[in-house]
């Protein structure tokens, strides 16, 4: 397999400096090796005048170039008093530039946290931004209305849940980002070779060629860059005015919904669980205000919601082992609204348009096949049965639409539509509402199937179970690919909605872990350490969401499906409901205007009413309807060209031309830091602290969620009662804060220790029996200390009785001895580290036989050593060159010996 890996933006943080005329904006890489310098001209009151010169600067270079400009640009020639050239802001990229009715305003990134790591490529959350005016004040045409569009475009809150990655393309799925990183056959076969072809086999190695422009030939690919998805950009808009002009390593595409990583550990073995949630820029908005879908077919809080699984132990695209999921919510694709000119907590639901021949159903279906493929599968959660007809009106426009375009497609690529009362079902003592749902969930994922980079691990030859054997999706040389889609809607598509993606996601996390050689059958149970993580990540997902469409966190939530609920959590239902109700009626209209000005819906102009001047903005999401459809399509055949000839696999992942141009490649040597993800990963060149890593800091399976008491289980897969429960130790803080210090402490105070732990006080533990077992024993030793005078040696008894301080040997006072809470924490660990590495040593070690110590001085007084580099045996060496190679994705086949001690190894251990 070829070495590949995605391109690394080249600006990841940039400075702005300020002259009297012009703004220079210098983007240095993370490293600070490379830089690149924008001009920006303030002169122009309206218009906005960027020059990028496209070249590469050293650090030597941009120093000369700003004292250059400084110098140049003083009041005086040679005066030291004033600065020609100043520091204004330093900032980690730009969101943009936007220009209501004065002149333009750059939209900078000015805070970043990271949340998440996929291979190695950092995810970051937008903390803080800063918008600066370019004109200058001499320049300036001012108008009274400025201001309030400012105020109305800074109501989009940049720093609550817009993500960005310099290397990871956010806007793409996991599948669609790898099966595009990993197939140069493909590529290459869909283009012509190019006159360029005389270079010799080494440089064929330490270069490869992407076709930036048709023609250029396909050898190595060591990295890539493709066109985001702009249906899930936020700032597409913003920088629509300079893509054109400014090198592509300018340019940075955020999403808004939600990323949340945590680490799953599994016997030590670290796999991370990553949820990421891509909401469409297209008819977004609030949640009365924004209903059904537009005559585009984009729908209401479009939400694609992906969970990534991968061996966080080797973190490369091409050897490590990834595995994702994708399903969507989103409002149902109808012409539909609810009047909230009445104050009503359930305003009646209205159907606008007539649609007979489901024409807005048949745009927004033809999306999702582009996009995922087939099948389809719509699970509709609203209401069946009603004393006053209301949620079951657009159950009865949906289903004849999706039988009216099941019609014209292939049997086998028909949209699958499913009807289940969630609500009426939840109601009900006889039935279990999660049973049913996992049920559904069993169905779905064994039909669409899941990504993985892998294929099947030997494992499953081992350990086979039947349910393995009918999971779909399409099966590839490398792996398998998802093909199709689950679609989930209720109403407002939060509360049942997540719930309902959350056991889906929880079927196919178990089907994942199974594929990834993690688990013995794909089926996980609640309460354990595993699926209590996942809940905690999904109703994190589920707030966030709720937050941004509803104006208030989750009503309902898994624990309440499951009927084990706090009697607290009635309270709480109630004032999250107060709150979402408030939010709809007195704060859901201006967030609907910042959202239309953010995304460039609205443009202000001076020919135009003002946004707020607009009774509706209606003709802002359907803008089709403002004038004459060129060309109608087909009412049968509805779908796009080209679609149904690769179906079941998603037109969007196809090698063919078409998708190849929105590809971006150039030449780069393999060397080359853009491409190096060690180093941007582990960053060499800066003085770090491992504690602050993010790594330590995620939420971890092993730390929250396992109990505290010695002699557990250690699997996250171990069904555990409620008072066993890491959480329960750690206490239920109502505060994100303080779980969130918590995660960071090393370990939380454990519960009290048994007597076991605390009565055995033997003396009889000697310092030869304690290295040979290679733990430490639970029988305490007398602590043998130096007094002041350090010319003796006490035990602690000793010194107590004699009233003497205690003190350790570099001068730290010990006036007692550990907590009997701190001993207990050391023995749990103590104890799993025992059970994980049973060694047994039959003779002494000695330092001597593996270090070679030669004395240099001649005085026998002096401790000063030559060291000789230890020998290697032939066996070991080639076992570690063996691990290195397995590191850079080239696995060596084994011989006879080592197949036969596998299978004695699995036969003994699982049969």
């Amino acid at each position: 397999m070829p070495q590949s890996s995605a391109l690394i933006s080249g600006v990841q943080s940039l400075v702005v400096y300020e002259t009297r005329a012009r703004y220079f904006i210098v983007g240095s890489n993370q490293a600070q090796t490379k830089h690149r310098v924008l001009k920006i001209d303030r002169t122009e009151p309206k218009d906005l005048v960027i020059i990028d010169d496209k070249h590469v600067y050293s650090q030597q270079e941009v120093r000369e170039l700003l004292g250059r400009l400084d110098l140049g640009n003083r009041t005086k020639i040679g005066q030291k008093g004033s600065s020609g050239l100043s520091r204004a802001v330093s900032a980690y990229g730009i969101v943009g530039f936007v220009r209501f009715l004065e002149g333009y305003y750059i939209v900078l990134i000015t805070k970043r946290r990271k949340m998440a790591d996929i291979g190695g490529h950092s995810i970051y959350k937008v903390e803080d931004t800063s918008m600066i005016y370019i004109p200058i004040d001499s320049v300036r045409v001012t108008h009274p209305d400025e201001a309030r569009y400012v105020r109305i475009f800074q109501n989009v809150d940049l720093s609550s849940n817009f993500y960005f990655s310099y290397s990871y393309d956010l806007s793409h799925s996991l599948q669609y980002n790898l099966t595009m990183l990993l197939r140069p056959w493909e590529l290459s076969s869909t283009v012509e070779p190019s006159v360029d072809e005389e270079h010799s086999s080494q440089s064929r190695q330490d270069s490869f060629d992407i076709f930036e422009d048709e023609g250029l030939p396909m050898q190595v690919v060591n990295g890539l860059k493709s066109e985001p998805y702009l249906k899930y950009v936020w700032n597409g808009k913003l920088l629509e005015r300079v893509k054109d002009i400014v090198h592509h390593d300018w340019l940075m595409y955020i999403i808004h919904g939600f990323c949340g990583q945590s680490k799953l550990v599994i016997y030590g073995r670290p796999v991370h669980v990553t949820l990421i949630a891509r909401r469409s820029s297209r008819f977004a908005g609030t949640r009365f205000l924004k209903r059904g879908a537009n005559c585009e077919g984009d729908v209401a809080n479009e939400v694609e919601t992906e969970q990534i699984i991968h061996d966080a132990s080797v973190m490369s695209f091409t050897a490590g082992s990834y595995s994702s999921y994708v399903q969507v919510r989103g409002s149902v694709p109808l012409y539909w609204s609810q009047d909230i000119s009445t104050m009503m907590p359930k305003p009646p639901i209205r159907l606008d348009q007539a649609d007979p021949y489901a024409y807005v159903a048949a745009l927004h279906f033809d999306q999702m096949l582009q996009r995922f493929g087939s099948p389809i599968i719509i699970l509709n959660l609203v209401k069946k049965r009603e004393k006053r007809k209301h949620e079951k009106i657009l159950s009865e426009e949906l289903y004849p639409a999706v039988i009216n375009l099941n019609q014209f497609l292939p049997p086998e690529h028909c949209i699958d539509y499913i009807a289940w009362d969630m609500a009426r079902y939840t109601k009900s003592k006889l039935c279990n509402v999660l049973d049913r749902l996992s049920m559904i969930a069993e169905n779905v994922v064994k039909r669409t199937g899941f990504y993985i980079n892998r294929s099947d691990f030997y494992c499953h030859t081992l350990r086979p179970d039947e349910r393995w054997g009918d999971v779909g999706g399409h099966i590839t040389p490398t792996g398998r690919l998802q093909t199709g889609v689950l679609r989930t809607n209720c109403v407002d598509c939060l509360d049942r909605t997540n719930t309902a993606q959350f056991m889906v996601g929880k079927c196919a996390l178990a089907y994942q872990l199974y594929a990834l050689g993690m688990i013995d059958k794909p089926k996980l149970q609640f309460d354990t350490d595993c699926v209590r993580l996942f809940e905690e990540l999904y109703e994190d997902h589920g707030d966030t969401l709720s937050l941004q469409y509803g104006g208030s966190q989750l009503v309902h939530r898994v624990k309440t499906y499951r009927k084990i609920a706090p009697w607290t959590q009635h309270s709480k239902d109630i004032m999250q409901t107060l709150s979402r109700y408030y939010s709809n009626a007195f704060s859901d209209a201006d967030r609907q205007d910042a959202i239309n000005l953010f995304l460039q819906v609205y443009q202000p102009s001076e020919q135009r009413p003002h946004l707020w001047e607009l009774p509706t903005d209606f003709y802002l999401h359907h803008k089709s309807s403002m004038a004459l459809a060129q060309e109608r399509r087909s009412y049968t055949y509805w779908w796009s060209e080209g679609v149904l000839a690769f179906l079941p696999v998603a037109y969007d992942e196809v090698a063919c031309k078409d998708n190849m141009r929105k590809v971006k490649v150039k030449r780069v040597n393999r060397y080359d830091e853009a491409i190096d993800i060690y180093t941007e990963f582990f960053k060499p060149y800066e003085l770090t602290s491992f504690d602050d890593t993010f790594c330590i800091a995620m939420t971890n399976s092993a730390r929250e969620f396992m109990p505290k008491t010695v002699g557990v289980d250690p699997s996250p897969f171990t069904v555990r009662k409620p008072e066993e429960t890491g959480k329960s130790v750690l206490g239920n803080k109502s505060s994100k804060e303080e779980a969130v210090v918590q995660r960071k402490t090393a370990a939380s105070a454990p519960p009290p220790p048994s007597e076991e732990a605390i009565s055995s006080t033997s003396e009889d533990d000697s310092e030869e029996d304690r290295e040979d077992d290679g733990s430490v024993s639970q029988r305490s030793t007398p602590i043998k200390l130096l007094t002041e005078s350090g010319d003796s040696t006490r035990t602690h008894e000793e010194c107590q009785q004699q009233q003497l301080p205690v003190r350790a040997p570099y001068g730290i006072n010990l006036d007692e001895l550990p907590a009997d809470e701190d001993l207990l924490i050391y023995q749990r660990f103590a104890h799993l580290g025992k059970s994980q590495h049973k060694v047994e040593r039959n003779e002494a070690v000695h330092l001597a036989d593996f270090i070679c110590l030669d004395p240099v001085s001649l005085f026998q007084e002096d401790s000063v050593y030559a060291t000789a580099p230890p020998k290697v045996d032939p066996d070991s060496r080639e076992v570690f060159e063996g691990h290195v190679m397995t590191g850079q994705g080239q696995v060596r086949s084994l011989c006879r010996e080592d197949v036969l001690m596998y299978r004695e190894y699995i036969k003994n251990r699982y049969m």
